[in-house]
Formats: C-alpha cells, structure tokens, sequence
C-alpha cells in the first residue's frame, strides 16, 4: 500500500504539495473560530450523586451553593463602620439578576454565620450563581466578576474565592502559559533540529509539519463542536502533540530519506523518487504505524463521561492524525522537489560529513552488543531501578482541583488565604433528605454529627417532603479524611426516605469513582488495540506483549516520580509550587493515554528496523544490534526535542499542568534511553527466535495479509518523470 502511495508521490509530488497548501490554508482559516466554539467546564460525571443532589437542590430550592465568596478588607475600617457597609452595599446593589441567584452579605447574615473576621477588618458576601451547567456558571462568574470591586475612594478592597474563581484563574493562566510554552519550545526545537540535521533546510520541515498539525487539528475540532462539547483544554494536548509528534515523524521520514538518497549515485535523475518510495515502505510504515497506536491509546479517554477527559481524546486523537498525514503527504511531496537540496545550507563543520548508513558497527551497537552479553544482569538491574523510582507511587493519594493548583500570586489563591481570617478551613457537605419527617431528619442529623468530631449538621432549607441539611467539619475539602467522611454520609439511611450527598468533596469521590470504574476498562482497550496493531505490524504475538511490558516500567517510573514530587512535596521550592498533599485524580488518566501512545512511537521504529534486518538475516542478535544502530541516534534525537516541547508545560504556573509536564518528561527520557538502549535488546537476547513467534494460523494469516514491507517497484514513466528533481 505504501509502496503504491509512495510510487504516487514520486510521480505526483508536486499536485500534493499544491494541494496539500491549499487544505491547510482552509483549515488555518476555519479553526481559526475554534475558540469561541470551545467549553470552559466539563469536570464531572452528570451521572454522579453529587450531580444529581445538585439538580435536584437547584430544583426544589435554587441554587445556594457558595459560589462565589467576595472578600471586602480595610486596613483603616471595620465591617460596621458605614463607610465600609455602604461601600459593599453599592456593589450588591450593582450585581445584574440574570447572573445572580442568591447574594448573602455579611450585615443580612445572623453572627454565628462567621461572615465577619475576629478583628472585623474583612467580611464576606456569599453568592449563588445563575445557570444550569458549569459553562452557564462560569458566564455569569465572567458577568459579575467586573462589578464585585468596592468604589476606589472607599478604601475597602476586595478578593474573590470560590470553585468557579479558581476555574477562572485556571483557565486564564493555563492559556497564558500555553502561549509561553510555545514561545519558549519552538525556537528551541528549530534550534536542535539545526544541530541534528546540519542544514537548515532539513531542520525547516519538523516546524513545517507542527505548523500542519495544529492548523489542521484545531479545525477538526472546531468541526467537532458542532456535534458534541469539547474543552478548552483540548487546544493544550494540541500543542504538546502536534508540534511534538510532528517533530518525531518528520525525523523519521527525512533521517530516512536522507539515509536513501546517500546510498544512491549523485548522478542518479531519478534518485529523489526512489528514495522517497523506499522511505514510504519504510519510514512510512512506521509512522503510519505509530499514528494509529497513539490515536488508539488517545482514544481510550472516550469512554469516561467528565467531558474534559473526552475533550483531550478528541484534541489529542486530532493532532496525532493530522501530524501523521502530513508526515506521509506534504513531507514526502516537499521532500521529493527539493531532493538532495535537503542538505541545503549546511552548517560549516557539517559540510563534509556524509549521512551515516553504518549496519552494525557503531557506538550504539556496540553497547547493543554489550548489553546482549550480559542480558540477565542488565535487565535485573534496569528492573530494580524503575521499580525503585516507581514505589512512591504505591503510597499515592488522591484528590481534585481546589485552590493550590494556582501560582500564589493568582488572585483566587489569594482571596482563599485570606479565608484564614475568618477561622480555620471548613468543608461543607450538601445533604438532600427527601420523602422523610421531622423526627428522621433529626435522627439524620445526629447520626451525621456523630461520625467525626467537630462535624455538625443543620437544616438550611425545607419544601413539602424535601430537607436540605449542611454538613460541616474542620479540614480541607480534598483530604482523605474528607472523602470517607462523605462515604459515611452516604452511608447512612435516613428512615421513610432517601439521602443525596453533593458538594465539592462529594464531586471528588465521585470522581474518584468514575475514575475507578473505568479505568480498567480504558486499560484493556489499550492493550488490546496495542497487541493487535503490533501483531499487524511485525507478525509477533510475543513482541507486542514485550512492548506493553516494557511502557508499563516507563510509565510507573513516571508516577512514582510525580508522587514523589507533588504528593509528597519535594523540590517545591525548586518547581516553584505548592503541594496538595495528593495527586488530582485525572493527571495520571492522561498520562497514561498519552505516554502509552509515545512510548509506542519509539517502539515501533526500533522494532521496524530490527525486523528489516531479521527478514534479511535471521540472525537474532545482528538484528538486534543493527535496529539499535540505526535507530538510537534518531529516538535520542526525536526524544530531546520532544523533551523540550513536554519541558516548556513544565514551566506552567498551574500545577496539573507542571505536573503533567514533568510527569511526561520523566516517563520519555526513560523511555528512549533505559527502555530502549538496555531492556529492549537484553529482553530480545534472551528471547532469541522466540520474539518472531506466532501460532500457525495467525503467522499464516499475517503472512498473507499482515502489513510487510514490499521492495519498491519502478516508478512508470510519466510526463511528471522529466520534472528535474529539485524543480
């Protein structure tokens, strides 16, 4: 198949090239929208409890939730003094209905309700937003948000707290960050590929395809919005993988190519087209190869109902497949017309060197060669290592977004330290009694109080047979002890009638929950798609178990250093962050998702080349040797330009973010050097022939009908053949 397409390139370069353009200029111009289309929110399962308690309280009662907690302060005046009253009436007064449900300010709230501080310097006004979903709630947040800022002559100033001020700041700084990310990345990267290419042409077309990538995955998803919602966050899992994906596969494809074309005579009219074919078999192959098992590993997130996970599989999925396209169309095509001018503007001391086509002879065959003579040490020791790295992980804890996710200068960071002022933290859980009496509310009730001390429980609201109950306990809402308290809420049947607990710590066992309940199942997709994809590939029912073994140590390695990291909060001061306590519960999802789909990537091209070279040869370890030859350079290379791409999210002041970068540096730098250049051939040695191993039937079906590379047939001679290559 590949060897057609690529005998079409060569015939065609120039139409697809043309053609190629134009659909990205389409596509630049219509994704260009793609941001007024995007959602904001998306962070719960509608199916939760806590979702439905929610509903079903709004329903009944409105909405009383807390928000938004507006912070009025005065170094000079205090809470009762009418300047400092008068100033903040001004602003309740300015607050629009149709953003506002319910506005609860300190001078109309009873004493015990603690809306003033001890010193009477600051003092809350408590409001329950307009909306339906957290898009409609994040609108009205943007409407009143303006109008919560005292008079400037009253001296009073405020801060604002509350779920949707952090979500805000969230998306304003994660924004801003992304925009950095990509300032900070894509010099860098066009900077490296200099120094790995030695020209400047060659090192043009990695920035080439990410520019493709991303114009043309944001217009996929612009055109997704008009069928389902899709977050804001899609747009950032773009730019991680469109630039960084893109940068691998045209690595794959010009080394390739480059590596062709040198071992052709310089005289040769016809030498770019048979290069490019030969790299369509190759190369090719394995970035066709690479796209599906990532984008299959991405597309594992579909299947969890939080919209913000789903949106990064349908943001990731997009640039993956993308990038691929472009790698296996507009490269090869510009590839083709500038033939050998792909060395083009080498770099001085560049000039001279020829394109290595070494089999098994250099540095990374020699230490391929070490390795296979002592497989069993090597491998016990890389194994002790990882597991070593990854054993914080088995002390993990878990929890959700509040507001330490955000730099401490981010103004909902700071209106929550001075929530402070008002005594110590509290957390509140939203209690839904339906179909029962006084005496089971009451009974509730005791029995909600009693379950840890310090915890009370109080009616707030009561309409025919529905009561509303507040729980409250000292603690953050994200703690352990936190969670079970709310299982034990949840625990409890109140007599006649039914319970629905809601509330922020609700939503994160919730999550927690959903998590858990569908995890095993993304795990077994990926897996699955994995095995079958590299049985395809290389007709080996043993190498795909190998390959997900070997990501598993990768992976793990990474999660034990995030927890290690944000957890367990070492080197904050360092990462310039403040640690949770915990991990939020979505991270190490798309961690998964996505490292599994890179660590792939290099899998596929390592084993590519060792099979080229087993069809050829049959000999275990030369094949060993020369794949890692020939590709060691190449993944160490397409592994550090990635890592600067992941490294720039690293810098991100949002801590999901950081940890997401720093997660996804790890596990990659893992990846292309102890995986790749020690597990890999010493597992290979040991296995020996084993590793080609398929039952009868499937190697007779895979022989017939699998994905094999195909030598290159003649391209037919045409009027495209008499365009000078380079024309």
């Amino acid at each position: 198949m590949l060897d057609r397409w690529g005998s079409f390139l060569a015939r065609r370069a120039r139409a697809v090239l043309v053609l190629g353009l134009l659909l990205v200029i389409g596509a630049a111009v219509y994704g260009v929208g793609v941001f007024d289309s995007l959602s904001r929110g998306g962070f719960d399962d509608p199916d939760a409890e806590g979702r439905i308690e929610m509903a079903q309280e709004r329903e009944i009662f409105g909405n009383r939730a807390a928000d938004v907690v507006a912070i009025y302060s005065s170094d000079d005046l205090v809470a009762d003094d009418p300047e400092f009253q008068a100033a903040v009436e001004d602003v309740v007064a300015g607050l629009p209905d149709d953003a506002v449900a319910r506005v609860t300010p300190y001078f109309e709230a009873p004493p015990e309700a603690g809306l003033v501080s001890e010193d009477g310097h600051h003092a809350q006004v408590v409001i329950s937003l307009q909306g339906e979903t957290q898009d409609d709630f994040l609108d009205s947040y943007d409407e009143i948000h303006p109008l919560l800022e005292a008079s400037a002559d009253s001296g009073v100033e405020a801060d604002v707290a509350g779920s949707y001020a952090v979500y805000n700041d969230v998306n304003e700084i994660t924004s801003e960050d992304l925009e950095r990310a990509e300032l900070i990345s894509l010099p860098l990267v066009v900077l490296l590929a200099l120094l790995i290419f030695g020209s400047l042409v060659a090192a043009s077309m990695p920035a080439l395809v990410g520019v493709v990538a991303m114009v043309g995955a944001l217009a996929v998803v612009r055109l997704l919005t008009t069928f389902t919602d899709v977050s804001v966050f899609a747009v950032n899992v773009i730019s991680l993988l469109g630039i960084g994906l893109a940068i691998d596969y045209a690595l794959f494809v010009i080394s390739r190519f480059r590596e062709e074309l040198a071992a052709l005579p310089d005289d040769d009219p016809d030498a770019a087209r048979t290069a490019i074919r030969n790299t369509m078999n190759t190369a090719g192959r394995t970035v066709l190869f690479s796209g599906l098992t990532v984008a299959a590993a991405l597309a594992s997130l579909l299947i969890f109902p939080q919209m913000f996970l789903r949106s990064m599989g349908y943001g990731g999925m997009a640039a993956v497949v993308i990038a691929m396209l472009a790698s296996l169309t507009v490269l090869p095509a510009a590839l083709v017309l500038l033939g050998r001018r792909i060395d083009a503007g080498r770099l001085p001391w560049r000039r001279h060197r020829a394109v290595s086509v070494s089999d098994d002879h250099g540095r990374w065959a020699r230490l391929a060669h070490a390795v296979m003579r002592r497989p069993i040490a090597v491998l016990a020791v890389t194994v002790v290592v990882l597991l070593a790295v990854a054993s914080p992980f088995l002390g993990v804890k878990w929890g959700s977004v509040d507001h330490r996710v955000l730099p401490e200068d981010a103004p909902a960071h700071v209106a929550a330290d001075q929530l402070r002022e008002f005594g110590e933290e509290t957390s509140t859980a939203n209690v839904l009694l339906q179909g029962v009496d006084a005496a089971a509310a009451d009974d509730y009730i005791a029995r909600a109080e009693g379950l840890r001390d310090g915890t009370t429980a109080q009616v707030v609201a009561q309409e025919d047979d529905a009561t509303l109950v507040h729980v409250t306990w000292p603690g953050n809402s994200q703690t352990e002890e936190s969670q079970d308290l709310v299982r034990d809420l949840r625990d409890i049947d109140p007599e006649g009638g039914s319970a629905l607990v809601g509330g922020l710590t609700a939503d994160t066992v919730d999550l927690l929950d959903s998590v858990g309940a569908h995890l095993p199942w993304m795990g077994l997709i990926v897996v699955a798609v994995m095995l079958v994809l590299l049985f395809v590939a290389f007709g080996s029912v043993v190498l795909p178990i190998k390959a997900v073994a070997m990501n598993a140590f990768s992976i793990t390695a990474s999660f034990g250093v995030i927890t290690w990291i944000f957890s367990d909060g070492n080197l904050t001061d360092f990462l310039g962050f403040e640690s949770q306590g915990y991990l939020d519960a979505t991270n190490p999802i798309l961690m998964l998702a996505i490292l599994f789909g890179l660590s792939m990537d290099y899998e596929v091209f390592l084993l590519s080349r060792v099979r080229e070279q087993w069809d050829k040869t049959g000999d275990n370890d030369l094949a060993v040797a020369t794949g890692v030859q020939k590709t060691g350079r190449i993944i160490t290379s397409a592994a550090l330009l990635l890592a600067v791409v992941i490294g720039a999210f690293a810098t991100s002041g949002i801590v999901f973010m950081k940890m997401l970068g720093v997660g996804m540096l790890v596990a990659l730098l893992v990846d292309a050097t102890i995986v790749r250049a020690l597990m890999v051939p010493a597992t290979m040695k040991l296995l020996g022939g084993l590793n080609w191993w398929a039952p009868g039937p499937l190697r007779r079906w895979w022989e017939r009908y699998g994905f094999r590379e195909e030598p290159a047939a003649a391209v037919p001679a045409g009027d495209d053949d008499k365009i000078p290559v380079g024309a």
